[in-house]
């Protein structure tokens, strides 16, 4: 009854394939590099190949490239500590580049008054009809535009894809296409108008490949055709292809069914338009045709077509024909409408009298019995949508997969609710962690759903006006908050089960075996720290080598490296898992209100005054469940319980709670040393006469000739004019001003990225003498980044900008750190471009948007026609063209779109 069961067997490539299956994957790989103009990554390969042709791609094929010359070439690369490949077509050098006549071709066209390198010639053609073969066609051409296509470009790409002309008649009613594209006119000129692709049948929205399997080697005989008939009465003759998940991109499922961890019933939420189609193709074909015939000689696993309420025909399977009646238990779902989304009908499975069969619905996911009558053999043509009802497996939970509490928990949490999905492993059944986006955090279900495996008798709960001793204050952070350990039989138990772990591993010669290699959000693992064995959870994943993780029993964040986190043995990991956290969150209570946030002079007085005391007594005076912190009192042993001399009236006595106007300043008073900052303190700030500094938008107006050129990288190397160059657009504005980055060194920015937050992550934070156009490391949004002070604001933030992606941010002092020699030696990425081919002017909001959806975030071709240069490498700019090859038989001159669409503008104006 495993929904995903298939025939993938049969789709991979086997280790020692015949030699006519070599060729063909041979074809195919170079039918793949053909599209990818700017290379392909080796690790990326298998997952291309599964998307184009639905079938796996053997790491055999991978490890016998650099053998295959005829084939591809094979250019090694270091990606970080790891070693992958760029394949290239055969004979190309890198980065790939046209023929010498397509150059010559490009550059003639360049240098003309109008540029239309594409334009084919006319071809004599008969009028265009809107047949079923025209609008697959113009389908084809819409499907390469996930952002939409105007309407006035499809004629020009039609006639260059296909060498026939377009009718322009059709752009004057472009409702003869809205069966096979959503048409969305942006204003009353009928021409002016953006053009989506619908879902097709063959493809859904979820990639699921569907077009029936066409026979091209002529029509069968008679007796062939009753051999194929015969073999579909057999329900181990059926195949049906296993359903897709995507890799990237949102997914939303919901639970179904839940027999234990390791198998959970899932379907996405909303129908996938192919599944609509296959079903409305269902009805019609069964209503109309009176030749249909009900299902003979039934078998349970066998698919069939019912004929189920609401007439609709529904695709299932026989789960039981036991006394035609089966004994199972209840069964609830929810189940989503198609026209009526927020909808739910609450179904309820219940038995039936004799002479029914128990059927499943193989795309919905839930169980009800059937009369005989209702069902039909259910037709060929209907078995090549994937089931849209799947399994899968929730991670961190497989050991614990048949626990009776955990999976009650699991199914209290989960089952008929609605998920956002990440997907960790893609298999047969799909390794998934599922997330709760219905409130203000994002909640881990996964990782929420283990606490139920928690010894209660471990658990440690504060209780309001008791006194506590022993306590160690472990972490403090810079908005007051502290992590705590009290004595408790948790905290004894946990140092039993860490001193088995320090024994097992002592004994063992290497703890390689152990290494994590599959980290996500939520898993809990090991992490030495200052000798011994701690327990982390795994918070933020930044790179494949960086993440952040919280130490448990401490409260501490820090960024580790992977391949520091070892696997918790299984023999140890229920009674690793059993203990609760032992550092419990508090706030000192009673502090002034009105302070809002902490100063960085009150959390360095308070991290001193609490880390270097070995142990505090607390007296807990309000526990705030909705934010699970406790409001306490803390008294250094010889001061309990003196309130006068507790930590809260001491702090609260001291002069430390006035922010200066600008800019936080540092503990360290003049003509004394300063005090180390360590963890999130804020870093000092020095000022001139006590003044703001000229903002980013005065700064911006002056010449950036004022930075140093010492310990400076060298400019980035850039292609000669006229000659070709791969790039990614990381930030595109409008045609004037746009950011490009050369693509063949984007391994190496990610491999410094790496670097720069394992480094900072680790070193001791430093008082920064902030100076305007000078360059540091900044901290955004959990990454690290090579920037130039481009202004000092008054409310204590920075204008910056980033020399390898081009983007201008406003980031707090205490998010900037001094850029290391190490980090600057490779050249700023960012390079300020210009478009050729068009006319320098006031970009309107339309044109910039059309601009930016054609070539934001995308790999490109560049040739470039001129530079600007500077003495600073950030300040150069170039006028180049932008190519977009990603069109198998077409290339795509950005400069002829934005011209044409400046056209329309104009005309509509």
């Amino acid at each position: 009854d495993n929904l995903n069961t298939s025939i993938a067997e049969t789709h991979t490539v086997a280790s020692g394939p015949s030699a006519a299956h070599v060729n063909e994957v041979q074809s195919r790989i170079k039918e793949i590099l053909s599209k990818c103009s700017s290379g392909v990554w080796v690790s990326k390969m298998p997952q291309i190949y599964r998307e184009m042709y639905w079938e796996e791609l053997s790491t055999a094929v991978l490890r016998q490239l650099e053998n295959w010359p005829h084939v591809c070439t094979v250019e090694k690369v270091h990606r970080g500590d790891q070693m992958d490949g760029l394949l290239y077509p055969a004979k190309k050098i890198p980065p790939i580049a046209k023929s010498d006549t397509e150059q010559e071709k490009a550059c003639q066209n360049v240098t003309s008054s109008k540029v239309d390198p594409l334009l084919k010639p006319n071809m004599e053609t008969t009028p265009a009809s809107l047949s079923s073969d025209f609008k697959q066609k113009v389908v084809n051409i819409l499907l390469k535009y996930s952002s939409g296509l105007w309407a006035n470009a499809l004629p020009k790409l039609y006639q260059d894809t296909y060498q026939v002309k377009f009718p322009e008649d059709i752009l004057n009613n472009l409702e003869l296409l809205s069966d096979v594209c959503i048409v969305d006119y942006v204003s009353e000129v009928p021409r002016k108008a953006i053009l989506y692709a619908k879902p097709q049948r063959r493809i859904d929205e979820n990639l699921n490949v569907t077009e029936k399997v066409r026979r091209h080697d002529g029509v069968k005989a008679t007796a062939e055709q009753q051999y194929e008939e015969s073999k579909d009465q057999h329900p181990e003759n059926i195949t049906v292809p296993p359903l897709i998940i995507p890799s990237e991109g949102s997914v939303s499922v919901m639970v179904l069914e839940l027999k234990n961890t390791n198998e959970v019933l899932i379907r996405q939420v909303y129908y996938s338009s192919a599944q609509e189609q296959m079903e409305d193709d269902m009805k019609a074909y069964y209503s109309q045709n009176s030749t249909v015939s009900l299902a003979q000689s039934l078998s349970v696993g066998q698919l069939v077509a019912v004929h189920a309420e609401e007439d609709a025909w529904l695709r299932a399977r026989i789960i039981s024909l036991e006394d035609k009646r089966i004994k199972a238990s209840n069964y609830f779902f929810w189940h989503l409408e198609k026209d009526l989304k927020q909808s739910f009908i609450f179904m309820i499975l219940c038995f039936y009298s004799l002479f029914h069969y128990q059927v499943c619905y193989v795309d919905h996911g839930f169980s009800e019995f059937v009369e005989s009558n209702s069902v039909y053999k259910l037709q060929k043509q209907f078995n090549s949508l994937p089931f849209q009802a799947a399994r899968c497996k929730l991670a961190g939970l497989e050991i614990f997969c048949d626990d009776p509490v955990l999976v009650k928990t699991v199914e209290s949490q989960t089952c008929s609710k609605i998920f956002a999905v990440e997907i960790l492993e893609k298999s047969d059944i799909p390794l998934l962690v599922l997330y709760d986006t219905s409130g203000e955090d994002d909640i881990n279900i996964n990782a929420t759903c283990l606490k139920a495996l928690y010894d209660k008798s471990l658990e440690l709960h504060l209780q309001v006006d008791a006194l506590y001793t022993n306590v160690r204050v472990t972490s403090v952070f810079s908005d007051g908050s502290l992590y705590c350990q009290v004595p408790s039989k948790g905290l004894s138990r946990l140092s039993e089960i860490l001193q088995k772990l320090e024994d097992y591993f002592r004994y063992k010669t290497q703890t390689s075996e152990f290494n994590v290699s599959l980290p996500f959000c939520g898993k809990i693992c090991l992490f030495p720290s200052k000798g011994k064995w701690a327990r982390v959870e795994i918070r933020i994943i930044h790179t494949r080598r960086a993440l952040d993780v919280q130490f448990m029993d401490t409260g501490t964040v820090a960024t580790v490296k992977v391949s520091e986190l070892r696997e918790i043995p299984p023999q140890f990991l229920r009674e690793v898992i059993a203990i609760p956290p032992q550092a419990i969150k508090c706030c000192l209570a009673d502090l002034p209100p009105n302070t809002g946030m902490w100063t960085p002079d009150a959390v360095l007085w308070l991290r001193d005054t609490v880390m270097n005391c070995p142990e505090f007594s607390m007296k807990v005076v309000k526990q705030d469940g909705s934010k699970g912190i406790a409001h306490v009192y803390l008294f250094a042993p010889e001061n309990f319980p003196d309130m006068d001399h507790s930590v809260n009236r001491q702090i609260k006595n001291a002069d430390l709670w006035k922010h200066q106007k600008d800019v936080f300043l540092s503990v360290a008073p003049s003509g004394t040393s300063s005090t180390k900052v360590t963890s999130d303190a804020v870093s000092a700030v020095r000022l001139t006469s006590g003044r703001l500094e000229k903002s980013f938008s005065d700064s911006a107006r002056e010449p950036s000739s004022a930075v140093s050129t010492i310990d400076m990288p060298p400019p980035l190397p850039l292609s000669k004019t006229g000659e070709l160059m791969d790039v990614y657009v990381s930030v595109a504005c409008h045609p004037g001003h746009f950011i490009v980055q050369p693509w063949k060194e984007l391994h190496n920015l990610e491999a410094l990225m790496e670097e720069m937050i394992l480094y900072y992550s680790r070193a001791e934070e430093k008082p920064v003498n902030i100076e305007k156009n000078k360059l540091y490391a900044a901290k955004i949004e959990n990454q690290w980044y090579r920037v130039i002070i481009k202004g000092i604001l008054r409310n204590g933030f920075l204008s910056v900008y980033e020399l390898d992606y081009g983007k201008h941010e406003f980031v707090s002092i205490e998010k900037v750190q001094p850029l290391m020699d190490t980090f600057r030696k490779l050249p700023f990425q960012a390079i300020t471009a210009q478009l050729a081919g068009v006319k320098s002017q006031q970009w309107s909001e339309e044109a910039s948007i059309v601009f930016r959806n054609l070539v934001e975030k995308k790999p490109l071709v560049a040739q470039i026609q001129a530079v600007n240069e500077s003495t600073n490498s950030w300040d150069r700019k170039i006028v180049t063209f932008l190519v977009d090859t990603s069109l198998p038989d077409t290339d795509i001159w950005i400069h002829d779109f934005v011209s044409q669409s400046l056209v329309e503008f104009s005309k509509d104006d």
